[in-house]
């Protein structure tokens, strides 16, 4: 299991194990956004686990207050009698920084901030920022998240977000990294780049933006129909490539997010497995993902590429 929470979405994503979307769910950071120092009420970034489960098997709307129920259960009544009380409910799940410097020890340890995943009334809003740190969930969400993930989960929050669709729709962004990445960086001829497969139908792109809606990676999806290995186009199969992140946001789980993404559109386009061309000094990463070698190695733009696949 993996957790992925996304800043300028608003979104908190759990994935499984090889990588495949479980739940997506809506959720609510800081209202003074994201920074890790000690009183800021800033969400923090960066990589985090789960280090504590705390109320299991409480009522939806039970009242916590350091950590410990306080016998209350949240009604409009009870809100009316405290305005402004930031309310914990149903479930916490307490983070820990996993990065000294950024996240852990110090004035920006997360633990010692007391950042929790937690339920909030029913009418707090969801999918903008609103919490004083914390990251608010609706607490039927944070009931179910609870009952899935076991301690020392990992935990991603992260200022970007990772947007799917087509060409037209992703071309701006998809062109800008792949021309610094592919063509300036690795000196791919364009001719080579850019072929007709980016605006099949079939061809599904990921984009990754930042905060400030600037696009930093990138990825595409070709089913084998849409290049002509296929009598039909269902999308049985597929190919993914052109996946590239810009040199200051590598090392940020922005690869990662990437694979996911075009993992789910590999799914939900009925695609029964999906293989790709990966560097050969790569393969690790993507075993993370459920990726198998096949076959021996082979030269590729310059440099020793291997065959992986995995099914769906």
């Amino acid at each position: 299991m993996e957790i992925f929470i996304s800043l300028p979405a608003q979104t908190l994503e759990l994935f499984d194990d090889s990588g495949l979307l479980l739940r997506r769910y809506a959720v609510s950071t800081a209202r003074n956004g994201a920074g890790e120092l000690s009183g800021s009420h800033c969400t923090p970034r960066g990589r985090h686990l789960i280090r504590a489960r705390i109320g299991a098997g409480c009522a939806p709307n039970t009242v916590f207050v350091r950590r410990r129920p306080t016998g209350e259960l949240w009604t409009p009544e009870l809100a009316a009698q405290a305005p402004g009380r930031d309310w914990i409910l149903a479930r916490i799940l307490w983070l820990s920084g996993c990065e000294p410097g950024r996240n852990r020890l110090g004035s920006i340890d997360t633990m010692r901030r007391y950042i929790y995943l937690h339920g909030c009334p029913d009418d707090a809003p969801m999918g903008v920022p609103g919490s004083i740190g914390c990251v608010r969930m609706r607490n039927r969400d944070i009931i179910e998240l609870f009952d899935r993930v076991p301690l020392y989960t990992p935990v991603e929050i992260a200022e970007y977000r990772v947007v799917g669709g087509d060409w037209p729709a992703l071309r701006a962004g998809a062109r800008v990294v792949r021309e610094r990445v592919f063509i300036g960086e690795k000196g791919i001829a364009p001719a080579l780049e850019w072929d007709e497969f980016d605006s099949d139908p079939l061809c599904r792109h990921v984009v990754a933006v930042d905060a400030a809606g600037n696009a930093i990676g990138t990825g595409r999806l070709l089913a084998d129909e849409a290049a002509g290995r296929g009598k039909d186009r269902s999308g049985g199969s597929g190919r993914m490539g052109r996946i590239a992140v810009l040199p200051a946001w590598r090392g940020q789980g922005v690869g990662g997010s990437l694979l996911r993404r075009l993992l789910e559109q590999a799914s939900q386009a009925g695609m029964r497995q999906v293989r790709l061309h990966a560097r050969a000094d790569a393969q690790a990463f993507y075993r993370r993902f459920g990726f198998v070698a096949e076959g021996e190695p082979f030269m590729e733009t310059g440099s020793p590429h291997v065959l992986m696949r995995r099914g769906l």
